[in-house]
Parts: C-alpha cells; sequence; structure tokens
C-alpha cells in the first residue's frame, strides 16, 4: 500500500458504521491521512463486567511505537503488516493478528506504481472501505497514557490489473457482506487464524473505482475514472 487513505462523512460510511454497530464521532473524519498520524479503528473489548462489545477508537497508524513516547517508532515501517509474516512468531503483527485485529474504516485511498509520478485513488463502487487490521495497545507505566498502535494487513498483488497500479501489494478489503467473517475478524477470543486463509487471498470482492491523481498529498485527478470489475 502507497500509504495514504481519507475518511469522508458519507452515506457509504454511515452504512458501514451501522453494520459494524458503532458510532463514528465527527473528528474522526479527515480528508488525508498519512502514516504515523491518527486514524480511527472498530474493535471488540471486554468491559470490566467481562462482557465483549465493539468501539470506535483512535489510534496511530502505526503498530510498532515507542513504549515511553508513545510516537511511531520509526526504525522500523510498521503502518503496514504483509499477509505472508503473519505466521512468522518473531513478526511484529503474529501477536496481533491472533489476538487484537481490527477494521480501519476509509473512503478511499492512494497508490503509487512506484516511479514518483504514477498515482491513483481507489474506491470501491457505492460503498466505504473495511481495511483489515491489526492493533497494539501501549500503555506509559509513569504517566499512564494510554494509545493505540494499528497497521493495516497487505497481500501479494496477484490481480493483473493491479500490476499497472501497485505491483508490490494490495490492502486487505474486508467483504462486509460476510458477517461471520467479520465477526470473528473482531473477536479477541477467536485464535484459529486458519479460517482466515480465504479472506487473505488476493481477490475483489467488489468493484473499484480508480483515478488518476496527481500527488499522493493532494488528491487532484487528472484523468478519467475506470473501474475494475469484480
Amino acid at each position: 500500500m502507497c500509504g495514504r487513505f481519507n475518511l469522508i462523512d458519507s452515506p457509504q460510511v454511515q452504512l458501514l458504521c451501522a453494520l459494524l454497530g458503532v458510532p463514528l464521532p465527527t473528528h474522526n473524519f479527515r480528508a488525508d491521512i498519512a502514516p504515523g498520524g491518527p486514524i480511527a479503528i472498530v474493535l471488540e473489548r471486554r468491559n470490566a463486567e467481562g462482557q465483549k462489545s465493539r468501539q470506535v477508537s483512535e489510534a496511530t497508524w502505526w503498530l510498532l511505537l515507542d513504549p515511553t513516547s508513545l510516537a511511531p517508532n520509526y526504525k522500523y515501517a510498521s503502518f503496514n503488516s504483509r499477509s505472508d509474516k503473519l505466521d512468522l512468531p518473531r513478526s511484529a503483527a503474529y501477536m496481533p493478528f491472533r489476538e487484537s485485529r481490527c477494521i480501519i474504516p476509509a473512503s478511499a485511498f492512494v497508490e503509487g506504481l512506484g516511479d514518483k509520478k504514477t498515482y491513483h485513488k481507489i474506491e470501491l463502487e457505492d460503498a466505504a472501505i473495511a481495511f483489515g487490521g491489526v492493533y497494539k495497545h501501549y500503555i506509559n507505566r509513569e504517566t499512564g497514557e494510554s494509545v493505540f498502535g494499528a497497521s493495516i494487513v497487505t497481500l501479494p498483488p496477484l490481480i493483473p490489473q493491479w500490476q499497472h497500479i501497485h505491483p508490490k501489494s494490495l490492502p486487505l478489503m474486508l467483504d462486509m457482506n460476510n458477517k461471520e467473517l467479520i465477526d470473528k475478524w473482531l473477536d479477541p477470543d477467536f485464535d484459529r487464524v486458519e479460517e482466515f486463509a480465504q479472506a487473505l487471498e488476493p481477490r475483489l470482492t467488489a468493484t473499484m473505482k480508480v483515478t488518476p491523481i496527481d500527488r499522493p498529498s493532494r488528491w487532484n485527478p487528472i484523468a478519467d475514472s475506470f473501474l475494475i470489475v469484480a
């Protein structure tokens, strides 16, 4: 993933939140989000009575944070977590994939070809995006400050049309029509991660609207949009 997305208030995003059963505060909407910045994540946790419930929390778009400053640890680029490393015990996302998965809502994201001049804005046709993500919870032992660090799971770019957009990876976009998958992904007690194998296969579950843009941070269209049909 190129490393940029946005979250805009829209009927599609409101529907996504309704399907997830959570409200999305207005301060979570952002027109441009870069790695290391604040994002909204949807997660499921237990309350003091031991009951599980879903919530929207603000997180830093970077999985590995400095435990003292709680700022991104820029020594490791951890805003994405590659799917082929999720089962490697020494990888940063190994335990989060098993214990603390989340959904990162988005309206659109940017991908770059890698030549520093070819960029595309990617949207789902008539739907918001539910990125499959993982997170870690950090607490500063001296101050008690608590923050989440999160990353987006990325898949191999095996979709033919994607080779001209971003040949290195494809972000995991969960199928919101698959309620069983969504429930298992958010359940912190569900650890049979081998059942996610099909979801982690690179494939399209919805039609994409692709728009050439000038720069990742500007989002300005420079040519007509086209569709990649699921």
